[in-house]
């Protein structure tokens, strides 16, 4: 798909591009921080979420997790298949771990998120 793209935030919330839609998850790295992922609670499709607004929960056996909205937008579908295994964001938080996904309010937004690349200096700078 040449229109992807996948952008990080300095919360370990990665977002994938496709249109003017986006599916959003958390990173690998914070699912390892995080450790076994027990209870995650999703957005409700229309729910409209702001930048940096809380948009889901995610419960691990060490601890609870607010998640934040990379972008603002609007919930048009959460991964209903969390909600009977939440491991799955353990197993593939990349792939079929995501959480939700949202209609873009400004989807040029993208561009103010950090690529691969850098998030991967940024986490590396965490160590």
């Amino acid at each position: 798909m040449s229109d992807t793209k996948l952008r990080f935030t300095e919360d370990h919330e990665w977002l994938r591009l496709e249109g003017e839609e986006a599916v959003v998850g958390i990173s690998s790295y914070a699912q390892q921080t995080l450790g076994e992922i027990v209870y995650v609670e999703l957005p409700r499709a229309g729910q409209a979420l702001e930048r940096g607004g809380e948009a889901a929960v995610v419960e691990s056996v060490k601890a609870a997790s607010e998640l934040y909205a990379p972008l603002a937008g609007t919930v048009v579908g959460a991964n209903t298949a969390l909600e009977g295994n939440p491991g799955l964001v353990n197993m593939d938080p990349m792939g079929d771990g995501w959480l939700y996904r949202i209609r873009l309010a400004d989807p040029s937004a993208v561009e103010t998120l950090m690529d691969e690349d850098s998030y991967q200096r940024y986490i590396d700078g965490l160590e």
